[in-house]
């Protein structure tokens, strides 16, 4: 049965098959992929054979699976999801969930979007690339949390200190521009979130854990507690020449153009390593005014980093 819903969706979703292809990908003989497709052409699916050198399979022109108000445009709208989604997963999971959309389209639509093209693309991949261990880390952990099953891993904190964890996965989610894995920690004793590129030498064991109740979506409306710590108002003024990325980062009623070209920034953060970083990355560019207390630390912190430069030897540049 699964091996003729497989061969149905692929006839769908394509505009000619030939046999040897279906036995190729269903791992089966010729016979065997004939036999099949009387089957479904006798449960009702016109199916169509062709010969010649482009010869093959295909379901009729008029037929199609039945989408209800699901319009074109809905269902372009997730495969682009799903596109965007296969990038980092990819798994075989997501390439029959891929096929079994496309099926929904009808064959003149599927022209149709041909000839229209891409308008969109979403991929949660970043520029740099994930990698295979990325990639394999999605798919243990993706696994582990249907099945629940206990992963542990070494995990680095913001201070960049591994501590072993052992949890209990709950499931994924992609925030901004990273995946986080949602769990209860048994070091902790409550749900916590874990961002995958700080998971190390990942193990998933045999033990099962019973289900505690607590759903993704209550998880993740306390998303990123853990590391967040109090919010801190800061009042930064920017050089004019900044002005582009300024606008590009902070919401526009948050951002006061003065006189002179330079921008004053209202701005709320956690008072953590990543704030102080992101103040750093803008260099010489922007100043704290507001609170006193971080406009310190950013002047010892620039000065620490004066000081390694300077100390250096002055042949360093030359090797």
């Amino acid at each position: 049965m699964e091996r003729l819903l497989g061969i149905t969706m692929m006839l769908l979703s394509r505009r000619r098959v030939n046999a040897q292809t279906l036995a190729d990908k269903f791992e089966v003989s010729h016979r065997t992929i004939y036999r099949d497709l009387e089957t479904i052409n006798a449960a009702g699916i016109p199916i169509v054979s062709f010969t010649g050198s482009d010869g093959g399979y295909e379901i009729m022109e008029q037929f199609r699976i039945d989408r209800q108000i699901v319009t074109l445009d809905d269902l372009q709208s997730i495969l682009t999801a799903l596109k965007g989604v296969r990038a980092s997963l990819d798994d075989e999971e997501m390439d029959g969930l891929l096929t079994k959309i496309k099926a929904l389209v009808a064959r003149s639509e599927q022209k149709q979007l041909e000839e229209a093209g891409e308008t969109l693309i979403f991929d949660t991949n970043l520029w740099h690339g994930g990698g295979i261990k990325d990639r394999t880390i999605l798919a243990q952990l993706r696994q582990a949390s249907k099945n629940r099953t206990v992963v542990s891993f070494a995990y680095t904190n913001t201070d960049g200190a591994a501590e072993p964890r052992e949890v209990e996965p709950i499931g994924l989610a992609w925030k901004g521009y990273a995946w986080y894995l949602y769990a209860y920690c048994r070091l902790r004793g409550d749900y916590r979130t874990f961002r995958l590129s700080r998971v190390d030498e990942l193990r998933v064991h045999m033990e099962r854990f019973a289900n505690r109740g607590v759903r993704m979506e209550e998880l993740d409306a306390r998303w990123g507690n853990q590391e967040r710590g109090p919010e801190i108002e800061l009042l930064l003024l920017f050089r004019p020449r900044l002005r582009v990325r300024v606008e590009e980062t902070f919401s526009a009623d948050r951002v006061e153009v003065r006189e002179d070209g330079s921008l004053l920034v209202r701005a709320s953060y956690p008072d953590n390593h990543w704030m102080y970083g992101m103040i750093l990355g803008y260099g010489a560019d922007v100043q704290v005014l507001e609170p006193a207390a971080v406009a310190a630390k950013i002047r010892d912190m620039a000065a620490q980093i004066a000081a390694i430069y300077k100390e250096a030897p002055a042949d360093a540049a030359a090797r």
